[in-house]
């Protein structure tokens, strides 16, 4: 079947609730308690130990080709505007998320700051810290670098909504 990342993603999630529900379903009826006296076949649980295995691994198998699929194709899959694969673009959002955390703080920053004279009240000499780059500069690296992010996202979101690809399900 033909699907793009982003539906290989949600059938994914739902693989795995199905694989939740089948765990705990098989949690809840593989065993049962009984007071002493009271007939154990009278509450006893539908379960078959067979079946419920059969089921699991199905579910889990499918999960296996699944991943597998989305691997081959984000390992794969170049994004045009970048040049790169999903996978290596799925490191790249983050170090560029760093970045830009980083120069968020640098263009926030005051050229000069008193620093805080700690515990000692008898202290007559105060400390500056001084900003030791051009702040201005910070804040046009900062917009240009989340603009870039902002792209590079789009650019990512864009092929794993259009870009399909065979899985064997």
């Amino acid at each position: 079947m033909k699907m793009t990342s982003a539906q290989a993603a949600k059938l994914l999630r739902q693989l795995n609730d199905e694989l939740r529900t089948l765990q705990y379903r098989e949690e809840n009826t593989r065993s049962f308690l009984a007071a002493l006296g009271e007939d154990p076949e009278s509450v006893r649980p539908d379960y078959d130990y067979t079946t419920s295995q059969e089921q699991q691994n199905e579910v889990e198998a499918k999960i296996r080709k699944l991943k597998h699929a989305m691997n081959v194709f984000n390992s794969t899959t170049v994004i045009p505007e970048y040049g790169i694969t999903i996978d290596e673009m799925l490191v790249f959002l983050p170090q560029l998320s760093r970045r830009c955390m980083r120069l968020s703080q640098m263009k926030d920053a005051l050229p000069k700051v008193r620093e805080s004279a700690g515990f000692s009240r008898g202290n007559t000499i105060i400390d500056y810290r001084y900003a030791n780059y051009d702040i201005e500069q910070a804040d046009r690296d900062y917009l240009a670098l989340s603009e870039e992010l902002s792209k590079a996202q789009t650019a990512l979101d864009y092929v794993n909504n259009t870009v399909e690809m065979e899985i064997d399900l």
